[in-house]
């Protein structure tokens, strides 16, 4: 029997109750599908740093490194915005990235039919997309040097090497193989020397291993209005730390709400799963938070494991519980966290509320 260990961090706001959903789920499907997963639950962000005055506790790190994946509720809050340098949550979460070594962001959006109503957008326009941004996440301008402020100038340095580029884009590219065989790289080469670079890479990578995946280049600034005009034309989206950070932001909108998106950093030690939504403290605790992009968070962290069937059966629960129109405040409906998780079980594995 296959055994997984896996770190739940459940962090601040709504992290908790969304990854108590999660949990439920991850445990729901090793019993139907025969696999054991050990989930044990960690501090993280403004909770470890009440109580231990840091938000990225070493026992925390210690425990997601000899993990076989890390699940993420949600970090930070209004009451810790005042703190700075390695005592910011958002400082944890870089710290946990750098601990995984993940260097690929992965975020699949993906608008159901039931929900092309809830999008911004026209239901026409939003219909049938499925798209998945790949993005670098360890390089770049965030991470250039050099850098630096002043009371009259600051510099930043949007800096790649080919072999960043060449990793993330294999990855990409072997992502897009297995789906539609369409991968969009997206650079800003009219303007940067850095784009330059990765177009030709990119370009390179394509015509030696992949020529079987079609390829198309598109100026960032092409890509942020093509996601908005047509956003189902895309498949795989592969780009730099900046443009990947604002076009998988502007992505997420498609929807109609941040609850229902998952995300995974990839290719380090150890795979960092979560929601990509904020912690919204101004709905804890209420039982309004959307659980679904937890929950296909959670099915993502199966299928990285190997099992497969489990996290497509949970996947499958999510969809049909939105096409029965269960939803969440955020989406315009009235169930709250735990019921829609209870529908997700139901549909999912074909038992009453009363037995998940």
């Amino acid at each position: 029997m296959a055994s997984y260990q896996v770190a739940v961090l459940p962090g601040d706001g709504i992290g908790p109750e969304v990854t108590r959903e999660a949990v439920r789920a991850i445990h729901t499907a090793s019993n139907e599908f025969g696999f054991k997963v050990s989930l044990e639950e960690w501090p993280i962000g403004g909770c470890a740093l009440d109580a231990y005055d840091t938000p990225f506790p070493d026992a925390t790190r210690d425990a997601c490194l000899v993990s076989d994946a890390v699940f993420l509720g949600a970090l930070g809050g209004p009451k810790w915005d005042h703190e700075t340098g390695s005592r910011r949550c958002e400082a944890a979460l870089l710290s946990l990235r750098k601990a995984l070594g993940g260097f690929a962001n992965l975020r699949p959006v993906l608008v159901p039919e039931s929900l092309v109503g809830s999008s911004p957008l026209r239901p026409e326009r939003v219909s049938g997309t499925d798209l998945l941004i790949v993005r670098e996440l360890t390089g770049g301008i965030y991470f250039g040097t050099p850098r630096g402020m002043t009371a009259e100038n600051a510099c930043n340095s949007m800096v790649y090497s080919r072999f960043e580029v060449e990793r993330i884009a294999r990855l990409a590219f072997d992502l897009a193989r297995k789906r539609k065989g369409i991968l969009t790289s997206v650079d800003k080469a009219n303007v940067l020397e850095v784009s330059q670079l990765w177009r030709s890479v990119v370009s390179e990578l394509h015509r030696v291993e992949f020529p079987d995946v079609d390829l198309e280049h598109l100026y960032v600034d092409n890509a942020a209005i093509q996601l908005i005009l047509r956003p189902a034309q895309f498949d795989v989206i592969v780009t730099a730390n900046l443009f990947g950070d604002i076009l998988s932001d502007l992505a997420g909108t498609l929807p109609g709400s941040l609850g229902i998106l998952p995300s995974a950093t990839m290719g380090g030690r150890v795979g960092l799963f979560e929601p990509i939504h904020g912690s919204a403290p101004d709905i804890a605790g209420k039982g309004f938070a959307n659980p679904a992009g937890a929950l296909l968070s959670a099915a993502m962290l199966l299928e990285t494991l190997g099992e497969r069937d489990a996290g497509a059966r949970i996947r499958h629960g999510i969809f049909h519980s939105l096409d029965r129109g269960i939803l969440t405040r955020d989406l315009g409906g009235t169930a709250s966290t735990t019921k829609f998780g209870d529908a997700v079980l139901s549909s999912a594995f074909e038992r009453s509320p009363s037995t998940v």
